[in-house]
């Protein structure tokens, strides 16, 4: 049986941004970056509508009663994330995430499983 990690908490500015909702200085400190790994972090309540996560890497975080809206999330790879209660209208979702998978973290907070 696999364990599932607890959401941490980073000490990493960009990470702190995000939680904060200070886009410009998630900017800034996201700077030159490539890659910006947030795996299984705690992003509870976060508001995420005004930043650019195209090179965030999210799996397995924690989305509770975030606020996604109309993020483009289709290359994102979200195994493991929790979306309980989060704010997802006008999201795009990868392909390999069923509406059911979705709709079930959204309401029960299960772990998103994508298809194979």
């Amino acid at each position: 049986m696999t364990t599932m990690r607890r959401p941490q908490m980073l000490d990493d500015e960009a990470f702190r941004c995000l939680r904060a909702g200070d886009t410009a200085g998630f900017g800034q400190s996201a700077g030159d970056r490539g890659e910006i790994d947030l795996s299984n972090t705690d992003l509870r309540g976060s508001d995420l509508r005004k930043f650019d996560l195209s090179r965030v890497v999210l799996r397995g975080a924690y989305l509770r009663e975030a606020n996604l809206r109309g993020q483009d999330l289709s290359n994102h790879d979200l195994a493991g994330c929790s979306l309980r209660n989060a704010k997802v209208a006008g999201v795009l979702f990868p392909d390999d995430l069923s509406p059911e998978e979705i709709q079930l973290s959204l309401e029960h907070g299960t772990r998103l499983r994508p298809r194979n």
